[in-house]
């Protein structure tokens, strides 16, 4: 098993930078990749970004540009640095990780998901 745990959420105004963490504790040695997702109120849930074992880097068309994944494999801890907020960037943001290696931009890959934390920004 593992766990995850994000933080960093908050409320910030348009164009405001944010850095997310995640930290992973339990059997994290078998981990393939982990991503960044998110979830809007009376929406589905979203892919950000994602980041493979050998650092390779997947990012939706939505925050291209604007976001940066990337961790400390020594702190067990993924970032989500995401910059220029915008309004429709309000969601509750989750780290997942996965141990297979599938599409790491689809949800159904990951096994273990973090609690998530809310990100609001005010316009």
């Amino acid at each position: 098993q593992v766990q995850l745990v994000e933080s960093g959420g908050g409320l910030v105004q348009t164009g405001d930078s944010l850095r997310l963490s995640c930290t992973a504790s339990g059997r994290t040695s078998g981990t393939v990749y982990m991503g960044w997702f998110r979830q809007a109120p009376g929406k589905e849930r979203e892919f950000i970004a994602s980041i493979t074992w050998n650092d390779r880097t997947y990012y939706a068309d939505s925050v291209k540009g604007r976001a940066t994944i990337s961790r400390d494999i020594a702190k067990r801890t993924l970032f989500l640095q995401m910059n220029s907020l915008k309004a429709e960037d309000t969601a509750v943001y989750y780290c997942a990780a996965s141990a297979r290696y599938v599409d790491p931009t689809t949800g159904s890959s990951y096994d273990y998901w973090g609690q998530g934390t809310q990100v609001t920004v005010s316009s």
